[in-house]
């Protein structure tokens, strides 16, 4: 039971590794008494952020022709982990450090598997070679089966109220598996591996949202998950459809020290023709 007008809402990784969630807020870890299950990568603003956004999804709701939304979904084993790399002492990389070729050229960090040392590499020269991002070394994040790796929890009873209202489905688009490759964009991985179909160019969900009249965008990080994500819809959608992207900018924030790449990427869009609004404020 859809709406005769076609406003798509494209919600990027609104998962609880991603929010600053307050202490008193998070669940205790059942496996360790008097400990909680803290967020593994937590963006500042993140989650006022997502309670933003639930109160989005249940004002405006009834106009929502679908709703999408992407999960980062990562194995503890992944290039962009610290337990994939290590150093000739046989340490691991610190969270957010960054391995570029030159780096593995110099054998300052090589993979812990000598096994995958040259994919690995090559990898790397791959990132360089394309301009994607350089390699960053993440905390472990998303998790598959984890509680960091579910949906922050204002969001997930929006979306529910929304299906059993409508008497629709959420469409969940997972993404991070492929251990060999980063996964920013929801739309393709930042090096496509031909051998596993989950990484190359998701045509349905761009296919889907080139039939919308309005894609409404908000998520996290805006700085690398909403950035690529939103690139790699205009790079497939044709600069005549970017006019029906419309961030919503109190939605979503960057990752601490990569602030620039967030406003950088939203000067480029909006030159482009994307919209930008806060959810507050933006009438459907």
């Amino acid at each position: 039971m859809k709406t005769s007008t076609k406003v798509h809402l494209l919600i990027i990784d609104p998962q609880n590794d991603f929010c600053d969630i307050p202490v008193a807020e998070q669940p205790a870890d059942p496996l360790a008494a008097g400990r909680k299950l803290a967020p593994a990568l937590p963006v500042t603003g993140a989650d006022q952020d997502m309670k933003r956004l639930a109160a989005f999804i249940d004002r405006a709701g009834n106009k929502l022709f679908d709703i999408h939304v992407t999960l980062d979904s990562h194995n503890p084993i992944d290039i962009a982990h610290p337990t994939w790399w290590t150093n000739d002492k046989g340490q691991a990389p610190a969270p957010f450090t960054v391995i570029t070729a030159k780096d593995i050229a110099a054998g300052l960090w090589r993979s812990r598997n000598p096994l995958l040392q040259e994919r690995s590499r090559q990898y790397v020269e791959q990132l360089d070679a394309a301009q994607r991002y350089a390699l960053v070394v993440w905390p472990e994040h998303c998790l598959i089966g984890h509680w960091g790796h579910n949906v922050h929890a204002a969001v997930t009873q929006s979306l529910d109220a929304w299906a059993r209202k409508k008497l629709d489905v959420v469409d969940y688009v997972t993404k991070g598996s492929n251990p060999f490759t980063e996964h920013y964009s929801a739309v393709q991985a930042e090096v496509p591996d031909p051998s596993d179909p989950g990484t190359l160019l998701n045509s349905r969900l761009i296919r889907t949202l080139s039939d919308a009249d309005v894609v409404i965008v908000a998520g996290e990080a805006l700085s690398h998950c909403v950035a690529n994500t939103v690139r790699d819809i205009a790079s497939n959608f044709g600069e005549d459809n970017i006019k029906k992207l419309v961030l919503l900018t109190d939605c979503c924030n960057s990752v601490g020290g990569f602030e620039q790449l967030g406003k950088d990427f939203v000067a480029e869009m909006s030159a482009r023709g994307m919209k930008t609004a806060r959810s507050t404020d933006y009438m459907l």
